[in-house]
């Protein structure tokens, strides 16, 4: 997931960045008293502070969090590591990446019985070779005050779909990211393949090239470098490739109390992305592994992450926290892909759009 809206903002807690010892490690291995468990992360992993002492206190099993750079860099150390790993447990794998993952045979079958109470939409590999834990949709968003009365647009309509993008009257308007460098500008091209399959969405790109489309290399700068809509961002252009949890996370760190969010959402533009974690082959440590990955599938996990990361829970039963409720967009019919045709295309679609929007 990467696909997480914490990578940028910067005024969230990361995750530790404790070098957690390898699953090799013989100390701990097989000793009640002195179990661990190592979880390897991407850098915009974050949970509240304590939580994981009360799954020690449950279970005896100490846990250590490797951040290994963002979701990709972490994806590509666990690949270069396979079968020896660098600890037990990897988070950070999403649907875009998930048949690479699985195609390097990086990761463990391994069944939570809490996946029970998780919505069935998220289990996407019949093996179970990953868990789903979290959710999350790549989304358009718009500068509200851009589009409101008085605003420098206030004579244009919010777009409503992807093809309106390409039309003269939002020329200029656009900032995305580059697929090949970042995960929500992947997600949205993915959403373009989606909506106007492989005999369009080349001709959609074309058009939005033609249309003045700014292509930046990853979300941060785009959201807080050239978006005009951003609390704290200096940009000009008032649309922007971003999460439907932006707006949340506008209002939840804004230095001033707000009702809304100055960022809105495009609802028929997003793309879900799903985010898994697994055992990793080589482990010594499997039942500490799988008890890992049964308390991030638990009530208290599942509560903590959108504050913490911006993502929603799979848990059905999970409450969330009342900012996400008032001011998070849930599209109803987002684009999705699945992830075998992902893994068969993904780098030819990639290729093509480099040559369609960067020539």
């Amino acid at each position: 997931m990467a696909v997480i809206l914490a990578v940028g903002l910067v005024a969230m807690a990361c995750g530790s960045d404790e070098p957690g010892s390898s699953a090799g490690d013989e100390a701990g291995a097989g000793d009640e008293a002195g179990r661990e468990v190592t979880l390897v992360t991407h850098d915009s992993f974050a949970v509240s502070d304590g939580l994981f002492d009360d799954f020690t206190e449950d279970t005896g099993i100490e846990v250590r969090l490797l951040a290994s750079g963002d979701a990709g860099s972490a994806l590509n150390q666990a690949i270069l590591t396979k079968g020896n790993p660098q600890g037990d447990v990897f988070f950070g794998v999403d649907n875009t990446f998930l048949t690479r993952a699985f195609d390097e045979e990086l990761f463990v079958p391994y069944e939570s019985p809490a996946l029970s109470e998780v919505d069935e939409q998220f289990v996407l590999d019949d093996e179970h070779r990953v868990t789903p834990i979290d959710y999350g949709d790549v989304c358009l968003n718009y500068d509200r005050s851009f589009f409101a009365d008085g605003g420098e647009g206030a004579d244009l309509d919010v777009p409503a779909t992807l093809e309106d993008l390409a039309r003269p009257a939002y020329r200029d308007l656009l900032v995305v990211q580059n697929p090949a460098t970042s995960s929500p500008g992947l997600a949205f091209l993915l959403a373009t393949v989606s909506q106007f399959g492989e005999q369009g969405w080349r001709d959609f790109w074309d058009r939005l090239r033609d249309n003045g489309v700014a292509v930046s290399d990853g979300w941060e700068d785009a959201y807080y470098g050239q978006f005009s809509g951003s609390s704290s961002g200096t940009g000009e252009r008032p649309l922007v490739v971003s999460y439907a949890s932006s707006p949340p996370a506008e209002v939840a760190f804004a230095s001033e109390p707000i009702d809304e969010s100055p960022t809105g959402v495009i609802d028929a533009s997003c793309f879900r992305q799903v985010e898994f974690a697994g055992v990793l082959a080589g482990t010594d440590r499997a039942d500490e592994a799988g008890e890992l990955i049964d308390f991030m599938l638990s009530s208290a996990f599942q509560q903590d992450m959108p504050l913490n990361m911006f993502v929603f829970p799979v848990r059905t039963d999970a409450a969330l926290p009342e900012v996400f409720v008032e001011h998070a967009a849930t599209p109803e019919d987002p684009f999705e892909i699945a992830p075998q045709d992902i893994g068969a295309n993904r780098d030819r679609w990639i290729g093509e759009w480099t040559d369609t929007v960067l020539r």
